[in-house]
């Protein structure tokens, strides 16, 4: 039965999906650190919010997870890159909580401009200071958006109601997104000198950590204020308490931070003009319901029917369109496998061409990659890391279409470079379905790849074909095929044989030690 491990906690409608589908479910959110090593050991899927972080060693502990789904946009509590590595496919649901961040900003600023939260406290406190709580309209007012996604877009919409002047940064969108008379798409040090109000709405990168520093903050107007209901770590969070205690700037609204819960003991407690909430932005009723009922259907149609969305590590997302060229992808595979055996010295380069009514060369190419590493890692590969270990292990890796007509309806062709020379492999899938190899190094050959095999090269000279036959049978060997192959103006022939058990490696040696033979492989596929 499928494992699922619900670790964060997700709203009884997505609940109720998992156990529709059969699946077994441990629901426990929050669970201490060895509770959770313990739970992950051995889960199929795991789904969490942003509470819980899956680490490396969690991840390297968790031989059995297929997939993590993430109730929320955020995954920077998983490590993404130790998941690909492990062949883990990760998915977010980046829409259930799209309207509940863009409302909370929008509430932040809008409280942050009016001094809400000191006339409560001072109210509570017995004080009447309306004098010294005077605050700011926004019609009127430069809104700079940092990141231009769902969540950006949102509040764009919601800040164009309030009669704000909008410009905009992100490196990914262009200013025909937008009317310029709506929107103005500007560089980051333009946005940040003019605008009066600055909401982040990007991810946590190498790039965006700590944007907004010491020297970025003072940049801003003394005026302006700064909204971040993005991700924790954007903001230098000790050089904007220093800004807003020196008056570089007028305030801040804070929803996120470097590390959850908040230190009591941060500089960012006791700031002048700040305004903090517990990481709130996700958290309605109608954004908690979404984005679970939203992962949890993602997980089971994923577990169930192989289908993808909103896949993060994923290179391929059309999961349908490996179903339709299912037969391909293992010809693929298979190719890879015998590659792999074939070579004498560690791989450096790959090159896959397709030809013919193959339409997509990327998946042919991983699976070909999969089948190569089949029996080199104890890791799992596939579709998701087999790309990450070629890179990891300095193998160059390239695929293309080919148009030029062919002799056959689809064709695949796979070379591996190693220390020795280049080894090419050709297959084709017939109209059977059923895959053929169809040249092996220049020599043209029509085998079913299926298994124990000999891959035989020898001197293409009278005799050869018996004195092989003559050992295999005197080795006990039963041969179910002996196919050989000849080119025009060569002095060597091609045979792969094809036989019943498995060849010990007494009889091999013998077979090499054959004066006609040049070289000799057993191969399992």
């Amino acid at each position: 039965m499928v494992k699922v491990l619900v670790s964060d906690p997700i709203a009884d409608k997505g609940i109720e999906i998992l156990e529709e589908a059969g699946f077994d479910i441990v629901y426990n959110p929050n669970p201490s650190d060895d509770e959770l090593q313990a739970l992950a050991s051995d889960t199929n899927a795991w789904i969490v919010r942003s509470g819980t972080k899956i680490t490396a060693e969690l991840l390297k502990d968790a031989r059995n997870l297929q997939v993590i789904g993430r109730a929320g946009v955020g995954v920077d509590n998983i490590d993404i890159k130790e998941a690909t590595n492990q062949g883990v496919i990760v998915m977010n649901n980046p829409d259930g909580n799209t309207i509940s961040a863009a409302e909370h900003t929008i509430a932040m600023m809008m409280a942050l401009s009016r001094n809400i939260q000191l006339g409560h406290m001072g109210i509570v406190n017995g004080e009447w200071n309306r004098s010294n709580l005077v605050g700011n309209e926004l019609k009127g007012k430069i809104l700079g958006v940092l990141g231009l996604g769902r969540i950006g877009r949102e509040v764009i919409k919601r800040a164009i109601g309030l009669e704000m002047k909008i410009m905009g940064y992100d490196p990914f969108v262009n200013q025909d997104v937008f009317d310029q008379e709506t929107v103005t798409l500007v560089d980051l040090d333009t946005l940040t000198q003019e605008s009066d109000y600055i909401t982040l709405h990007m991810p946590l990168l190498d790039s965006t950590k700590n944007l907004f520093n010491a020297e970025r903050i003072a940049a801003m107007k003394s005026s302006a204020r700064i909204i971040n209901v993005a991700r924790g770590g954007i903001i230098d969070e000790a050089d904007l308490a220093q800004a807003l205690n020196n008056d570089i700037i007028a305030g801040a609204a804070i929803d996120v931070f470097e590390s959850e819960p908040l230190d009591m003991n941060s500089p960012l407690i006791k700031a002048k003009n700040i305004l903090l909430t517990p990481h709130l932005g996700a958290s309605t009723h109608e954004a908690s319901e979404g984005v679970s009922f939203g992962i949890c259907r993602q997980i089971r149609d994923f577990i169930l029917d192989e289908k993808l969305s909103n896949p993060i590590n994923m290179p391929i997302t059309d999961m349908a369109q490996l179903k339709q060229i299912k037969p391909f992808l293992e010809l693929a595979e298979t190719l890879g496998k015998i590659e792999m055996q074939l070579a004498e010295s560690p791989v450096k380069s790959v090159s896959v061409e397709c030809f013919g009514n193959i339409e997509d060369s990327k998946p042919i190419a991983l699976s070909f990659l999969i089948g190569l590493f089949h029996d080199m890692t104890d890791n799992r590969i596939n579709f998701v890391n087999a790309g990450v270990i070629a890179e990891e292990r300095g193998i160059s890796f390239s695929h293309s279409l080919n148009t030029e007509p062919v002799s056959f309806a689809n064709l695949i062709v796979a070379h591996i470079t190693t220390d020795e020379g280049t080894i090419e492999v050709a297959g084709s899938v017939f109209g059977d379905q059923h895959p053929r190899i169809v040249d092996i190094m220049g020599y043209e050959v029509d085998v079913r790849p299926e298994g124990n095999m000999l891959f035989v090269q020898n001197k293409d000279v009278p005799g050869v074909i018996g004195k092989v036959g003559m050992l295999l049978g005197e080795g006990g060997v039963n041969i179910a095929e002996y196919l050989l192959s000849r080119t025009p103006n060569n002095d060597s022939a091609y045979s792969v044989i094809k036989f019943d058990g498995e060849i010990n490696e007494e009889l091999l040696e013998s077979l090499k030690k054959v004066d006609e033979i040049l070289t000799v492989k057993q191969l399992h596929v």
